[in-house]
């Protein structure tokens, strides 16, 4: 079972790697759900760890359907991941009406060649998830992470059974969200070939003046608390499976 940690920091990856798990998954903005990490995390993270690192390319939070001046920067942003060393990329393209963006899709894996690409859970907003399934194969995708369309994958036995047996070894199941040490054998007994998690949790900020009800931005963590991967979190799943 190939365990691959979603991780915002060098520390997350060491903590990770420390861990055993598997791949990295790098982003930036927690928040938000993760986007493209900075060309300096990149670096960091490519001379601290052996670890394969796949990155996100993701322009902005929200929907993921993308206007040609998004795709550019996305374009870009994949180049950069290259040349930073990254082992593999991340990324989600869709339609309004829910349908995987084929055209799209096609090109920046295109433009990723020849690193693997993962699809993101951008396949939880699709509208037929088999029918994405099949168009994400016949694409050349590698992976797809999923929580089977349900806020988390622990929800989603049946569909995820079910994408791992229409799967057939043709690309790899990857479930995620809300991933820990309790779950972990119940969702492997799936079939799923691979799980995703943060193991995240919240510290205190180092602060010791405080300027409270004066906030930076209007998401969490706010500005005395921070959001990082436990290595005991990790390990709970890697030992589990």
């Amino acid at each position: 079972m190939l365990i691959e940690v979603c991780a915002y920091s060098v520390d997350d990856c060491l903590a990770a790697q420390q861990a055993g798990a598997n791949r990295i998954e790098l982003c930036s903005a927690r928040a938000e759900g993760g986007l493209t990490p900075s060309l300096g995390l990149m670096r960091q993270v490519r001379a601290a760890i052996s670890l394969p690192i796949f990155v996100m390319i993701r322009p902005r939070g929200g929907d993921f359907v993308y206007s040609a001046s998004e795709i550019a920067v996305m374009e870009a942003d994949i180049e950069v991941a290259r040349l930073a060393g990254a082992d593999g990329v991340v990324l989600g393209t869709l339609l309004p009406d829910g349908r995987v963006d084929r055209d799209t899709t096609r090109h920046l894996i295109q433009c990723a060649s020849p690193l693997p690409v993962t699809f993101h859970r951008a396949f939880d907003l699709t509208s037929d998830a088999q029918k994405a399934l099949d168009e994400l194969i016949d694409l050349g995708i590698a992976n797809v992470l999923t929580s089977g369309q349900q806020p988390r994958a622990i929800e989603a036995l049946p569909l995820l059974e079910a994408l791992a047996n229409q799967a057939a070894g043709r690309i790899t199941i990857m479930a995620g969200s809300g991933v820990n040490g309790r779950n972990a054998v119940q969702l492997a007994r799936t079939g799923v070939t691979a799980l995703h998690l943060s193991g995240s949790v919240t510290t205190e900020s180092p602060m010791q003046f405080r300027r409270e009800n004066v906030p930076m931005a209007s998401s969490i963590p706010g500005e005395y608390e921070r959001f990082q991967s436990s290595e005991a979190a990790i390990r709970a799943v890697v030992e589990s499976v």
